[in-house]
């Protein structure tokens, strides 16, 4: 059989609008002169996204970074925090971009979250928080977490970059914890090109000052508290007014590509991380492999990216491992996963053709391994 030609596969590529939809947004911004500082666009989409994530406080921002430090510096977090060694850099880069100690909990197998059986362990005279990550969108432990914070006195935040359309006994998962925060960047299920929001729950007066905090603390021509420029414009904001109505048929589009890949690498010996099958509602957004060895998954690698297809190796290194931080703890389970964990292409261009392509490769380094591991038996 002829193979078919491929063009080279990114591991994710923005979902863009029909132009003329954002450029109908364009003909408004140009008609009102209003191009950012809290615009008609930007509460229009505010709006909407409340409605979506079921919150009365949704407060976008210019970025999903920005997002976290508002949250930390609004909770007046301080001192050590909790938090997981398997995430994007941006988790630990803010409780370091606030002063703050990032103290590092090992994760547990299964959805790659935080450990809450770990946590005990870690906690210190000077902890005030925890800050989790919902890795891939699978949740975390959200009711033992937040029995433990209660239980200490800590703050409750998740990096929930990777939550949007995500629900949990129905209820979408930012609506667990004290603050959410959210990433709109342009490779997300639901993007603003870049942006983000920090998503407040049951308490009015943190949400008031995340409002101001994004804006410089200002309200008029006072100034409340001490703030920082995180707002984001009526072009970002059109961006995400054309995206929201498309995330469900997006959501839909990744859950066939994910059931896809599972299918083809079922019977291999990588691991594919599955979301809970009960109460949980996935985005999809990506799609992990676990391979048996640090060398294998870079095989795979080098083997995808010589016919133009790029995985990732996502997440690492562990954040642990940063070598800009002194004072660190061994969390071994998220050392091995980011040696062997690998994110596989999906976007609107990984058609079935590519997926075949990419667990035939997959398949074929396996099959090498296997050779070889056989071969030093017989040698030895």
């Amino acid at each position: 059989m002829t193979s078919v030609a491929l063009p080279e596969i990114t591991v994710t590529k923005p979902a863009l609008p029909p132009l003329q939809d954002y450029v109908a947004y364009l003909e408004q911004i140009w008609a009102s002169s209003y191009v950012t500082n809290n615009g008609p666009l930007l509460r229009q989409l505010e709006g909407q996204l409340r409605e979506r994530l079921q919150s009365p406080h949704v407060w976008f921002v210019s970025n999903g970074t920005i997002a976290l430090q508002i949250a930390l510096h609004a909770a007046n977090v301080d001192g050590d925090v909790l938090t997981t060694p398997f995430s994007f850099v941006a988790t630990s880069g803010a409780l370091l971009w606030e002063r703050c100690k990032p103290v590092f909990v090992d994760i547990e197998p299964r959805y790659l979250t935080i450990d809450p059986k770990k946590l005990e362990a870690a906690l210190t005279p000077r902890t005030t928080a925890i800050l989790a990550t919902h890795v891939y969108g699978f949740p975390c432990a959200v009711d033992e977490l937040a029995a433990f914070a209660r239980a200490h006195g800590l703050k409750l935040i998740y990096d929930a970059a990777h939550t949007f359309g995500c629900e949990l006994h129905g209820k979408p998962l930012v609506g667990y914890g004290d603050l959410s925060c959210l990433s709109f960047h342009a490779t997300k299920i639901f993007h603003t090109i870049e942006g983000g929001a920090v998503v407040i729950n049951n308490d009015d007066v943190l949400a008031e000052r995340v409002k101001l905090m994004r804006s410089f603390g200002q309200w008029g021509e006072n100034f409340r508290c001490e703030g920082i420029n995180g707002k984001n414009s009526e072009f970002h904001a059109a961006m995400g007014l054309c995206m929201l109505p498309r995330v469900d048929a997006l959501i839909a589009e990744r859950r066939e590509q994910v059931l896809l890949y599972h299918e083809l690498l079922d019977s291999s010996e990588a691991v594919l991380p599955k979301a809970p099958e009960e109460g949980f509602k996935h985005n999809y957004a990506y799609c992990p492999i676990i391979l048996p060895t640090a060398a294998i998954s870079q095989a795979v690698l080098d083997d995808l990216a010589a016919v133009g297809i790029r995985a990732r190796r996502y997440f690492f290194p562990p954040l642990n491992r940063l070598a800009y931080l002194s004072d660190t703890r061994d969390c071994p389970i998220a050392e091995d996963i980011a040696g062997r964990v690998l994110c596989l292409p999906t976007s609107t261009d990984v058609i079935p053709a590519v997926q075949h392509r990419v667990a035939g490769i997959i398949h074929d380094v396996l099959a090498r391994s296997r050779r070889r591991i056989a071969g030093d038996h017989v040698a030895s």
